[in-house]
């Protein structure tokens, strides 16, 4: 059983324990009305304390149970909530750690909380494109007030328990504990005052039988709509949010419940939620790698040696400071080194300026960084990643010297976004401890981090590096060795297809333009100008001997004969005024596209904004297919935390592949035999992968 019950003299005591949150599945569901029914049926119990085991109360819905038929089975939270409001004895919350969801949904609907300090206390279900259904919106308002109440449920974030039990007039704690140890005792001793409060038969406190008013209503709640539309246009729950709560303003308690419950389940089935619940589970499935056990040990990482202090060995530094980890940073010449840490200082100096850091924190950080000129001053790092000039000759030379210095079971990874990691540890006598970490820029600000698995790499540095990334704030996901690995090489022909759209009739600003309203943070040609145009450059020069038959636009290549790289030249796809990044169409690039058309004997045509979209992201599509087929992402949902985490993909369509699974793979199928008869297209290449095929013949979906 998940729900515990014991009985202390008097009081009754359910333990909610199903780790590691409490999640309210239907075992701790049913646990809980048995607890209540056993408390009530024994003459000697005269109250009940509703309390969680662990690191929690209770963290809400049980993840295990989404969408399965156990998740709606009786009893439902709302009948728990039901029973607990119902119950012939004073039942008393005592609320600690984490008070989220359900949990906090369930304490809501005790006669009584007691909270210890520090409880983090939320309504997040807005962050899965939801509102909270077991009357969350019609209980917290009538507890903490309207406005509260409101931007916790509109924010989804956490607030501590001692700052809601020192807002003024606040009825959502009766008590705040002297601490979480004591917590027990005084919940006990609350639970027998209230008892004997009641001893007359007098009725339990519910909140559903507080007032709830705002002295300006509509006028109130008109303001907080446009708030919302402003700040979550995609999103339909936060405005829904504000409708429940109006509600409850507005409605008997019975009938706002009706309400919310209505808009639940109609939030349920919505696009942006699927895709918001799809990224949930998919954040938290990336962290596991199928043949590495969660309890395989890790090593020790007490020193991180960076090798470069450029933007990317800056940014990658960064993240370590951030976490507490002391840095040695090595760079060839001591110019390099200055610029590099003046950077460092630069980018937190304006976190301090802005008040996002505090003066101390930033020389505390600062204090943890240090430098050399000498390969040898790395011998005691634990974890050193190169951040050098992605060429291969340049990483040999690098990998040779760590291999010398390094100190037996050192990690040695390379931040390479596209070169052969296998390659890079045949250049050591320890291939088992060589590692890709390849951070995307700026590293100290993307969320993203592949890791890429050596076919040498041992599970214990894969668990260390993963536990490494979650301890700086990353999303990591593990991606095996090709061209590319997972996001480089789909974007590979994304980009292509942007460059044949343009020798077809479409202009650079019509592109993005499109993509952009689809939901991209940036269009293909704006995002070459962001990270340098002569990048690309330098992987098509390579393409061009290592796969002669692949095709290729060469618009971009004439771009950058001109020197155009984007905006650290000045020009690129579009021209840019110093010291500004706002993207103007370039006259001279569309003459440069139409001459290069003319050359070609190609006459335009007209290109709607969704076939630039389609082709655009299907080609992704079919890339992640022959991906996953060959067993370079473990699984569909990786792909999806890659695009949504690293290049920009809208998170209310969820990542590419769950894109496609809505769409339905038929249909994407479909598109691409359409664009494989285009002749100015590559036909071989929207042949759809063989994984994709056989889901479709099988009526099957990534997921």
């Amino acid at each position: 059983m998940t729900a515990e019950y014991k009985v202390h003299g008097d009081i009754a005591v359910i333990t909610l324990n199903n780790p590691p949150v409490n999640g309210l599945g239907l075992a701790t569901r049913q646990g809980i009305v048995a607890g209540l029914e056993q408390a009530n049926a024994d003459a000697a119990v005269k109250a009940i304390v509703l309390t969680g085991a662990g690191k929690a109360f209770s963290g809400g819905a049980d993840i295990k149970e989404f969408g399965s038929p156990k998740a709606l089975q009786e009893p439902n939270l709302l009948s728990v909530i039901g029973a607990v409001e119902k119950s012939a004895k004073p039942v008393v919350a005592a609320v600690h750690s984490v008070a989220m969801g359900g949990g906090l949904e369930l304490a809501l609907g005790a006669h009584y909380r007691i909270a210890a300090p520090g409880t983090q206390v939320a309504l997040p279900e807005v962050k899965l494109g939801l509102i909270p259904g077991a009357g969350g919106t019609q209980r917290l308002p009538r507890v903490l007030g309207v406005e509260t109440a409101l931007n916790l449920i509109v924010s989804g974030e956490p607030v501590k328990s001692e700052l809601l039990a020192s807002l003024p007039g606040q009825k959502l704690f009766d008590k705040l504990a002297a601490s979480a140890e004591s917590l027990p005792e005084e919940a006990l001793a609350l639970a027998r005052e209230v008892a004997a409060k009641h001893a007359d038969g007098s009725a339990f406190p519910l909140v559903r039988n507080l007032p709830c008013k705002h002295p300006l209503g509509d006028a109130y709640f008109q303001f907080a709509r446009n708030m919302v539309k402003g700040m979550a246009k995609n999103f339909p729950a936060p405005g829904k949010c504000v409708d429940a709560v109006q509600a409850a303003t507005q409605k008997k308690f019975d009938d706002g419940m009706v309400f919310e419950r209505d808009l639940f389940i109609n939030l349920m089935w919505t696009p942006e939620c699927r895709a918001l619940r799809h990224l949930f589970v998919a954040e938290r499935a990336a962290s596991k790698i199928p043949d590495v056990a969660d309890d395989t040990p890790k090593r020790d990482i007490r020193l991180v040696g960076v090798i470069g202090a450029g933007t990317m060995g800056g940014g990658i530094t960064m993240n370590f400071l951030n976490a507490g980890i002391p840095v040695k940073m090595l760079e060839m010449k001591q110019e390099a080194l200055d610029r590099g840490i003046a950077t460092i200082k630069k980018n937190y100096e304006a976190q301090v300026k802005k008040g996002k850091l505090k003066q101390d924190k930033y020389e505390q950080r600062m204090s943890l960084l240090s430098t050399t000129l000498s390969y040898d001053d790395l011998k005691d790092a634990d974890l050193i990643i190169e951040a050098v000039f992605e060429e291969m000759g340049v990483k040999e030379a690098v990998f040779k010297q760590l291999d010398a210095v390094a100190k037996p079971g050192a990690i040695l990874a390379s931040n390479t976004s596209t070169l052969d990691v296998d390659k890079i540890a045949s250049f050591t006598q320890r291939p088992q401890d060589v590692v890709g970490m390849h951070f995307f820029s700026p590293a100290n600000v993307m969320k993203l981090l592949e890791v890429v698995r050596g076919k040498a790499t041992a599970k214990d540095v894969l668990a260390t590096v993963m536990a490494v990334a979650k301890k700086i704030k990353k999303t990591a996901v593990v991606s095996g060795v090709c061209d590319g690995f997972i996001g480089n090489r789909m974007i590979e022909q994304y980009s292509r297809q942007a460059g044949f759209l343009l020798e077809e009739g479409a202009t650079p600003a019509q592109v993005d333009k499109a993509v952009e309203k689809f939901g991209f943070a940036m269009g293909p040609f704006r995002m070459g100008d962001l990270a340098g145009n002569d990048i690309g450059w330098a992987i098509r020069k390579r393409r061009y001997t290592e796969k002669p038959d692949l095709k290729y636009s060469k618009t971009a290549d004439l771009l950058c004969e001109l020197g155009r790289y984007g905006q650290k030249t000045g020009a690129g796809w579009y021209d840019y005024v110093p010291g500004k990044r706002d993207a103007i169409p370039s006259q001279l690039v569309v003459d440069m596209i139409e001459k290069h058309r003319k050359d070609l004997g190609i006459t335009p045509r007209k290109i709607s904004d969704e076939e630039i979209v389609q082709r655009l992201v299907f080609s992704l599509v079919n890339e992640a297919a022959h991906i996953l087929d060959e067993g370079i992402a473990s699984k569909a949902s990786d792909i999806d935390m890659v695009y949504l985490t690293g290049y920009g993909f809208p998170i209310w369509r969820g990542g590419p592949m769950h894109y496609a699974d809505q769409l339905g793979l038929f249909n994407v199928a479909e598109a691409m035999k359409r664009f494989a008869k285009n002749p100015l297209d590559d036909a071989k290449f929207w042949q759809p992968a063989p994984l994709l095929a056989r889901l479709v013949a099988e009526g099957k979906t990534f997921s």
